[in-house]
């Protein structure tokens, strides 16, 4: 890799950092092509994306960011994940090492907050955005279809109780 695209590199990582709602940090070592491949396809359906570089260079990267306070997490062979939903990368990241041993969280970040893996699995345990919107969505909806049914509750009883006299008088 020459000096230019080194430069190109840390310049893209730089913009991802800033742009980014969290990132993961994880050791890969001993993972094969198929499983790295997976792991790219999931977070990649996450609407994230996968990077590995090298450790300088995602130091460098970090440098002018939120994410600055991540720069000690970078030791030894890593991989960066992140996506723009808060909860996706790190989702994905607890969900993929519960299945892979080799594959281990070092922790992440999310704006300026640092995780360590425990905080990565703790937010991974989070609904996603659009899971939280569904909910609210339903919250929402639920009292008005509450509502409707009580304000019909009254017209239908007096419909009966009209019909029960009708049946009445026709009976007599």
């Amino acid at each position: 890799m020459d000096r230019a695209e080194k430069r190109e590199l840390v310049a893209s990582l730089n913009v991802q950092f800033k742009t980014t709602g969290s990132v993961v940090v994880a050791k890969y070592a001993g993972l094969t092509v198929a499983n790295m491949t997976a792991l790219r396809g999931k977070v990649r359906a996450a609407g994230g994306t996968v990077k590995v570089a090298k450790n300088r260079l995602a130091k460098l990267a970090l440098v002018g960011t939120e994410l600055e306070h991540m720069a000690d997490l970078f030791k030894g062979p890593t991989v960066i994940l992140s996506a723009k939903d808060p909860v996706a990368a790190p989702k994905v990241a607890a969900e993929f090492a519960k299945a892979n041993d080799k594959f281990v969280i070092l922790g992440g970040g999310l704006g300026k907050q640092s995780l360590d893996a425990a905080g990565v699995k703790a937010l991974a345990d989070l609904p996603s955005l659009d899971e939280l919107r569904a909910k609210i969505a339903g919250v929402i909806n639920q009292p008005a279809s509450k509502l409707a049914s009580v304000l019909a509750a009254p017209a239908g009883a007096l419909a009966r109780v009209i019909q029960a006299r009708a049946d009445k008088d026709q009976a007599a």
